[in-house]
């Protein structure tokens, strides 16, 4: 796993009206600090990526559909340099997936209808300034096949 990147298996309690799950909590050991919540959304087949933060740590989760997150270590420092991890996420197989500043990531709708994404960041949005740096997902800079399914 590409250091610093940490992965919680979200746990589903269900009753008879429907489901609970937990995403991220303060005493979590997974959780860094709080900046802001946000939902995306990926129609099918979409992918959205690459791109980085040097300030902000981002935990994703898939709440709606079904994603193929990758990631990509592009830290010269780290001893996982130029390497790649990637998850697939939905309700059937639920995870927050922790991801460190200077970590490329990005993910494709690989389900059949709209995905619904939840990102959970340690720094608010600056409209200003923004802290994201982006290559294009077809950018061979990052080999990294976007149509191989687990």
């Amino acid at each position: 796993m590409i250091k610093g990147v940490k992965v919680k298996i979200l746990k589903t309690i269900p009753d008879s009206r429907g489901r609970l799950m937990e995403i991220l909590r303060c005493d979590d050991e997974i959780f860094d600090a709080f900046g802001q919540v946000y939902m995306t959304t990926a129609y099918p087949g979409i992918i959205k990526a690459w791109h980085y933060h040097k300030l902000q740590s981002d935990n994703f989760t898939c709440v709606f559909g079904k994603i193929l997150l990758a990631l990509y270590d592009a830290r010269p420092y780290s001893p996982t340099f130029r390497q790649i991890d990637d998850f697939i996420i939905s309700p059937d197989m639920p995870k927050l997936i922790y991801i460190p500043p200077e970590v490329y990531h990005g993910f494709k709708n690989i389900g059949t209808s709209e995905a619904i994404v939840i990102n959970i960041v340690t720094v608010p949005y600056n409209y200003k300034n923004p802290d994201e740096y982006r290559l294009d997902p077809s950018d061979n800079a990052i080999n990294y096949n976007w149509d191989k399914k687990k």
